[in-house]
């Protein structure tokens, strides 16, 4: 199964949930490893997009392409509120993606993205066994349209 993810091309091999741990995200409290990718290019775009400043034009960036095992956790999304999309996120969100990391039973959690509900996420836990499975497959160049700014 491929994933993908954006991010600076210093970045593009870092597998380690890092920026998840240091900054937290909508899935998983400062001090939880994660790596947040999506079901596709168009989908890790938008999702970038949401994190950037509309002032400036980012450079720099680049897609990931990376290979990972189909071990997938599904949380019940009807346990989450009617608001669960919105910034900032319920609490129950960071809790379900430290619930996961925590149980360790699965490589992949597969949720909703907040931007396109009918589109997910995959985040991957990097330390599941699995992790040594992932392999980055591609990494190209990319630049954001100055229209999507």
């Amino acid at each position: 199964m491929l994933v993908y993810r954006i991010t600076r091309n210093l970045y593009a091999n870092d597998l380690s949930g890092m920026g998840a741990r240091l900054y937290g995200g909508r899935w998983n409290s400062v001090g939880q490893s994660m790596l947040y990718t999506a079901s596709s290019r168009a989908l890790a775009v938008l999702e970038c997009l949401v994190h950037l400043s509309a002032t400036l034009i980012p450079d720099g960036f680049c897609i990931v392409t990376i290979k990972v095992p189909e071990d997938i956790f599904e949380p019940d999304t009807d346990i989450f509120p009617p608001n669960w999309n919105a910034f900032p996120e319920p609490d129950i969100l960071k809790r379900t993606g430290d619930f996961f990391l925590k149980e360790n039973q699965n490589l992949l959690m597969k949720v909703p993205s907040a931007i396109v509900q009918e589109e997910f996420n995959y985040l991957i836990n990097p330390f599941h066994p699995k992790t040594a499975l992932i392999k980055v497959t591609d990494v190209v160049p990319f630049t954001f349209d100055t229209r999507l700014l």
